[in-house]
């Protein structure tokens, strides 16, 4: 083994047991085994009947609870339920060890295959958003609309801010970042994270600071954290170089689905200048965008990514939806929403 290289993650039937993640009050976190993967799903109960399914993708280094307060205001709009990625939140390493975007995406079409909830209202947040954007290219089936907040799709120019991210992918980075960072502790990493991937980090509450240390310390002590991290940012990068009909974009391109895009004015880790680009590509498209919002709009502003959510369901519903009322790019409109 290269001394530059982590260690690949023992098998998660030899791994030792962690400190339970949290689970908030009116969900449900369960097992659901998978050929290749174990995934935690962490779900409410439907408010009544009848509800058509939704699934929520985090982004690179999140997990299921980042979608918490978004599911809660979705009570009795739909059945909600939040993935954790292979070697995220709760769930173990895939068995073979592969974080692509493909792998990933595997793994959620996987669960909807055999959950048989599909099609869903399918959601998804950075990397999630790349994932969430080849399940419904490749699987129009399983996707009834798609909303990507902050999508983690190609881009010419990257912002400065968003390297180091990118630099986690590179053979031996994240080995020295760990041991330079090996003194930090969890408050210190969370404060990092957080001034990252918040337009405005004071908007963090106290009581959910403090759930995000706790989480943080739990997931340090997982003997797999970084390489699940550097692996899953080498594959997005190695998505990013893909072109023809694997290229993102070109997928982009390829989704039936009436799709909500939500940008954070912002965004240290995707551009906002990419709304419009993304805007433009997917076909049935509607731009949300929030000038103060940063990577996690649906953490910041879970009201009013709600609100739009609700608006998309209800515009795909009506009686002449889908009839195709023009090309793409004249049907994307542009919503600003201040704070």
């Amino acid at each position: 083994m290269s001394s530059t290289e982590l260690p690949s993650a023992p098998p998660a039937s030899v791994l030792p047991k962690a400190v339970s993640v949290r689970v908030a009050e009116g969900e449900r976190l369960r097992s659901v085994g998978l050929p290749g993967v174990t995934l935690k799903i962490r779900s409410r109960p439907p408010a009544r009947e009848g509800l058509e399914p939704a699934l929520y993708v985090h982004g690179l280094g999140g997990s299921s609870q980042n979608w918490s307060a978004l599911m809660a205001l979705l009570d009795g709009v739909v059945d909600s339920e939040a993935v954790d990625l292979p070697g995220f939140g709760d769930s173990p390493p895939p068995d073979d060890g592969d974080y692509s975007v493909t792998a990933h995406a595997r793994a959620v079409i996987r669960y909807l295959d055999a959950s048989a909830r599909g099609p869903v209202h399918l959601l998804g947040n950075s990397l999630g958003g790349a994932v969430s954007t080849r399940v419904a290219a490749v699987r129009p089936d399983l996707v009834r609309t798609l909303t990507l907040v902050s999508p983690a799709l190609p881009e010419l120019r990257i912002q400065r801010t968003a390297v180091p991210t990118g630099l986690l992918g590179v053979p031996g980075v994240a080995a020295l970042f760990s041991r330079f960072t090996r003194e930090w502790t969890a408050e210190q990493r969370v404060r990092g994270v957080t001034a990252l991937c918040y337009g405005d980090p004071g908007r963090v509450a106290p009581e959910s600071f403090q759930h995000a240390v706790e989480e943080m310390e739990r997931r340090l002590r997982l003997p797999y954290f970084w390489d699940a991290m550097t692996r899953s940012a080498r594959g997005l990068v190695n998505a990013y170089t893909l072109g023809g009909q694997h290229g993102l974009w070109r997928q982009a391109e390829r989704v039936l689905a009436p799709t909500l895009l939500v940008y954070g004015g912002r965004d240290q880790l995707v551009g906002f200048r990419m709304a419009q680009r993304s805007a433009r590509a997917f076909r049935d498209s509607r731009l949300l965008t929030l000038p103060d919002a940063g990577h996690v709009a649906m953490m910041e502003y879970p009201e009013t990514v709600a609100t739009a959510f609700r608006e998309l369901l209800a515009e795909t519903r009506a009686p002449d939806a889908g009839t195709g009322a023009g090309p793409a790019a004249e049907r994307a409109g542009s919503v600003d929403a201040g704070s």
